[in-house]
């Protein structure tokens, strides 16, 4: 079992199928010694999307719940995409989107859902990354969060 799968598998977390991607676009692209992978919208564990605005009517815990199975998600994608997950060498970049009330101001706060179980999944050396956290009026069938990942790879 990989490092990064035995980190999954302390957690209790078994990486579900890598999602289908919704519309005509590659759903990831490996480029030289990197690994882009397409936004990835909240969706639990049984592919079901994780859904509402965060601030009014739903919680920051709720957004950082959604951003965290982001990161799932786009750890499903990078093992259907590389095999062995332990060919990361380093997360680059998360890019992250909240579908957030218009006075809710807390992104970051929501996103660090998905940086904290990346440090937890690949350890802070290799997790240590840069990020942007915006909101959003709307997202791809109503999520709560969608995130795009950079990872550099080894080859």
């Amino acid at each position: 079992m990989s490092e990064i799968e035995a980190n999954l598998a302390r957690l209790g977390i078994e990486l579900p199928p890598a999602p289908s991607a919704l519309g005509n676009f590659a759903p990831y692209l490996l480029d030289g010694a990197f690994l882009y992978i397409s936004g990835q919208i909240s969706a639990n564990l049984e592919g079901s999307p994780i859904t509402g605005k965060i601030g009014k009517a739903y919680t920051l815990e709720h957004g950082y719940t959604a951003a965290r199975f982001c990161a799932i998600n786009l750890l499903a994608r990078a093992k259907a995409a590389l095999g062995d997950l332990d060919r990361i060498e380093k997360l680059i970049k998360l890019g992250a989107f909240v579908n957030a009330d218009p006075d809710f101001d807390q992104h970051p706060k929501v996103v660090n859902g998905a940086s904290d179980l990346m440090t937890e999944v690949l350890g802070r050396e290799k997790a240590n990354h840069v990020r942007f956290a915006v909101g959003s009026s709307s997202l791809p069938s109503n999520a709560s969060v969608e995130i795009e990942a950079v990872f550099r790879i080894a080859e």
